[in-house]
């Protein structure tokens, strides 16, 4: 019964992570304008496997931090307008609203645990949702491109002082 649901589970989740998909047309002709506009904001969650419980949220401003066997943590962080800026130029550039491939086209292989990404961007009236892992041990260029773009972001989310308060996380994932 359980690798009948975990077979279900990774079937959603590759299912979920291809989005060249025809059903998709608005996503994939989008093209992010060269002034960022004023509805500009993100969310990603992001973890490993299952357990994806780290975010960053412009839409609400809040981090929410995996401290993996103490549960989580939160804090209210409002990222600069020249740190906006900069991310997003860097998903203007990656043109992180056109067509992505982020599925590996040889899938002969699954690691577990592996990371998986959760991304929802709105910019000039258009909201994209992307998802993307390394389950099966290689990530595209595109995937690659994207997980960049998140440790930039965490990296900068890090350097707050309301992030530097939060308790370490204790533990870790098999």
């Amino acid at each position: 019964m359980r690798r009948l649901f975990l077979l279900l589970i990774t079937l959603l989740l590759l299912n979920g992570c291809d989005t060249n998909k025809e059903a998709e047309p608005a996503a994939e002709q989008h093209t992010m304008p060269e002034e960022m506009p004023g509805d500009f904001d993100f969310f990603v969650r992001y973890g490993y496997g299952e357990v994806t419980k780290n975010e960053i949220n412009t839409y609400q401003d809040t981090v929410v931090k995996d401290l993996v066997m103490n549960g989580t943590a939160t804090a209210n962080i409002t990222l600069t307008s020249d740190e906006t800026s900069s991310i997003y130029g860097k998903m203007r550039e990656m043109n992180v609203m056109g067509s992505l491939k982020l599925v590996p086209a040889a899938q002969n292989c699954s690691i577990t645990p592996h990371q998986e990404d959760s991304w929802q961007i709105t910019a000039a009236g258009i909201t994209r949702t992307i998802t993307w892992s390394d389950e099966n041990c290689e990530l595209t260029d595109d995937a690659k491109q994207l997980l960049e773009l998140r440790n930039f972001i965490s990296g900068i989310v890090a350097g707050k002082d309301a992030y530097k308060e939060l308790p370490e996380a204790e533990g870790g994932y098999d």
